[in-house]
């Protein structure tokens, strides 16, 4: 019997056989961890079977776990139409009061940044552009253009990076569970509160609220556009009252399955004691994180009218995808939790650039 042959997907060649057994192992894992009832099932099962499958060097039909990553590209949209639709007239109104907990962050990312760099440097004995991008407490994409121009080991900067992503959406809703003795989001049967009805017409309009955010998004430069530019274009479609209605479900499950994916097969094609040292680093350097945000969710709390959990969450050094999939799970204020991330991406990155050459020096 003749293989098949390779299949070309978003510029890049994929073994159908591969592909297809990634897929399944991804779902497998997430179905396994549904029935175990761990926090974002969809997405953390899929992770963390995927993930150990790529460590373990799993083969299928000779090729490692593969899918093509560019695929959330074409999901994480459906994120943004979701938290649009959580705008209202009563929630813009209660935005004036974020202000303390965002101005916190002025003094959260560097606190953060600076943590991660020392134990980067005096644990890990990386070297100093590969530290400091490494230690970005937000900013994917830019920390590792960043390090690439500034001479950084890319392979350990692109690890430490998304093992930050990965570790953070693993740890955030399972300490959240221990914390309150029960199951808590998505692991309790908690869903995204159905509103509207998501039929044809209203599917149109949350389509094309996506796909408008996304390319304005981009054309303007917004951070996190895949996400960012859907919220606003959804959150005034919704407050304009051109639709009621929200992705169902069910979509929300696939994109946390395609997120935990594109997240799981970062760890092919490395060796274990790369990711042994990357682990040990970005556990160490990812509590640090979380124990500052602790600390300035406590203090905030009762400032800004939100919870500690929904601070704590809005201060996680996750990515705004990954975080807020978490929020919404959790039942936390979703528009809230976004809104931090995208400021703390800004910030993370002028503070990276604008002190680089003062900390590091110059090669």
């Amino acid at each position: 019997m003749n293989h098949p042959r390779p299949i070309h997907l978003l510029g890049k060649d994929y073994d159908p056989i591969a592909l297809v057994a990634t897929v399944l192992i991804g779902t497998g894992g997430a179905l396994l961890a549904r029935w175990i009832g761990t926090p974002l099932p969809w997405l953390f099962g899929a992770v963390v079977a995927v993930g150990l499958a790529a460590l373990a060097k799993v083969e299928i039909a000779g090729e490692p776990v593969q899918f093509p990553i560019k695929a959330r590209f074409f999901f994480v949209p459906i994120i943004g139409v979701t938290i649009g639709g959580a705008v209202t007239p009563d929630l813009i109104r209660d935005i004036p009061r974020w202000w303390p907990s965002l101005a916190a962050l002025v003094l959260f990312v560097p606190l953060a940044h600076f943590a991660g760099y020392a134990l980067f440097r005096r644990l890990g004995k990386l070297d100093k552009p590969t530290a400091w991008f490494a230690a970005m407490p937000g900013g994917l994409i830019e920390a590792i253009a960043m390090g690439e121009a500034n001479g950084a080991d890319t392979r350990m900067l692109n690890l430490l990076q998304f093992l930050r992503l990965i570790i953070c959406i693993l740890t955030v809703p399972t300490v959240f569970m221990l914390l309150e003795g029960v199951a808590v989001g998505s692991a309790s049967g908690a869903q995204i509160e159905a509103r509207g009805v998501f039929d044809v017409p209203n599917a149109l309009v949350l389509a094309a609220c996506g796909i408008i955010g996304l390319l304005v998004g981009r054309r303007i430069g917004l951070p996190a556009a895949l996400i960012t530019g859907p919220i606003l274009v959804s959150g005034a479609a919704h407050l304009a009252g051109v639709t009621d209605a929200v992705p169902p479900p069910w979509m929300i499950s696939m994109t946390q399955l395609v997120v935990g994916l594109t997240l799981g097969i970062r760890f092919a094609g490395l060796s274990r004691r790369e990711i042994r040292l990357g682990i040990l680093l970005t556990v160490i350097s990812v509590g640090m994180a979380l124990g500052i945000a602790t600390l300035f969710g406590v203090i905030l709390a009762g400032v800004v009218g939100e919870s500690v959990e929904a601070l704590v969450l809005a201060f996680a050094p996750g990515g705004v995808v990954e975080m807020s999939l978490i929020a919404i799970s959790l039942e936390v204020s979703v528009l809230y939790v976004t809104a931090h991330h995208v400021a703390r991406i800004l910030l993370a990155v002028v503070f990276a650039k604008m002190t680089y050459l003062r900390i590091v020096g110059r090669r």
